[in-house]
């Protein structure tokens, strides 16, 4: 293998079926984009489900993809244009690159942009590999202070800090998640860091409940087998949420959580819908209409997330370094997303290929 073709790539070509490729290394083929030597991914239910079924909805894999999504590098080479970044800076990479150019991305919303490039998103390969080339401005620099491993976080961060953008969370409010996974974690931390007094953790996994309420929850709720109504009730009850909860915001994506969500939240409250599950469900229209309610969804991340994310971590505002539970190295990918599939731990490191 000649040195051009040393770009070592963790490939999924049908559901569980993946290897490892030595890969063309990427060029450079605008003045304004960068190289980056890939040392840290994190591993997404998203990558998981990739890997398990091969499709994700419409998107599916028809030929081999690298996996992969939630990394951080060091700049390995940059473009004639380049100005904000040199060799050797220490980068989070967002990976999804819009088109600029449509009236979703002209209005300030290019996460819906819908010529999106998304790395580990069909046909796009994604970061498991030596080296991903991005547009400078969508690899945002880390301070000396963050650490590598934790600049992998700031993708998951910057999907809970546009959740909880898009939920308007403000002080002293009162916030339940639905979820406490790696992104609802991460809500209920950025929900604390915009100044909520009380954020409720609600969950079924006793270890998670217990996690969230070391990290970021100041009440935690365990979810029983009753009505949608019941469980809000008690919710209500136990938790002191008086008329309800100023916000709700479901990362769980099941449908009995999203119906809670409902119940749970106060007249004139606001309900984001943070977690992906069943493409559809029954919902609680009446009562969502009663109390009038600011409904909202949430698609990973848009203009300020990821510069915020970083600030964040930066200044000791939401700490990520709780969530790393298992690190590997990249020959052991495929136990990566085994572990992930198996729910042992929060948030597991693939290493960057030697």
């Amino acid at each position: 293998m000649s040195e051009a073709h040393k770009n070592s790539s963790f490939v999924l070509s049908k559901p569980h079926n993946v290897y490892f490729e030595d890969r063309a290394i990427p060029e450079i083929k605008d003045p304004y984009s960068v190289k980056v030597n890939v040392k840290f991914t994190g591993i997404c239910g998203s990558d998981v489900h990739y890997w398990e079924h091969g499709s994700i909805g419409d998107f599916v894999v028809k030929a081999p993809m690298v996996l992969g999504h939630e990394s951080s590098g060091v700049i390995e080479e940059v473009g004639s244009g380049v100005t904000s970044l040199k060799v050797g800076d220490r980068v989070a990479m967002e990976p999804g690159v819009p088109c600029r150019r449509c009236i979703r991305c002209r209005e300030g919303k290019y996460n819906l942009c819908l010529d999106m490039r998304f790395a580990a998103t069909p046909p796009y390969d994604g970061t498991l590999a030596k080296y991903y080339v991005l547009p400078e401005d969508f690899c945002y620099k880390l301070p000396d202070s963050v650490p590598l491993e934790h600049g992998a976080l700031v993708e998951p961060l910057s999907v809970g800090v546009h959740i909880t953008k898009q939920a308007d969370v403000k002080p002293g409010q009162s916030v339940v998640v639905f979820g406490c996974g790696p992104v609802g974690l991460l809500c209920m931390a950025v929900s604390r860091a915009f100044g909520a007094s009380k954020v409720v953790a609600v969950d079924i996994n006793e270890e998670r409940l217990k996690f969230a309420q070391g990290y970021a929850a100041t009440n935690i709720f365990r979810s029983q087998r009753e009505t949608p109504e019941q469980s809000a009730k008690r919710l209500i009850e136990e938790c002191g949420l008086g008329l309800g909860a100023d916000v709700v915001i479901d990362a769980s994506g099941a449908e009995v959580c999203i119906q809670t969500s409902i119940h749970v939240c106060r007249n004139g409250g606001t309900y984001v819908q943070g977690g992906m599950g069943k493409a559809d469900i029954t919902f609680p229209i009446m009562a969502a209409c009663a109390k009038e309610l600011t409904i909202k969804g949430s698609f990973r991340y848009g203009p300020g997330d990821y510069h915020l994310a970083v600030d964040m971590i930066a200044n000791n505002r939401v700490s990520v370094k709780e969530l790393i539970t298992g690190q590997v190295k990249f020959g052991d990918a495929e136990q990566a997303f085994k572990d992930v599939k198996a729910a042992k731990g929060i948030k597991i490191l693939i290493e960057g290929p030697q």
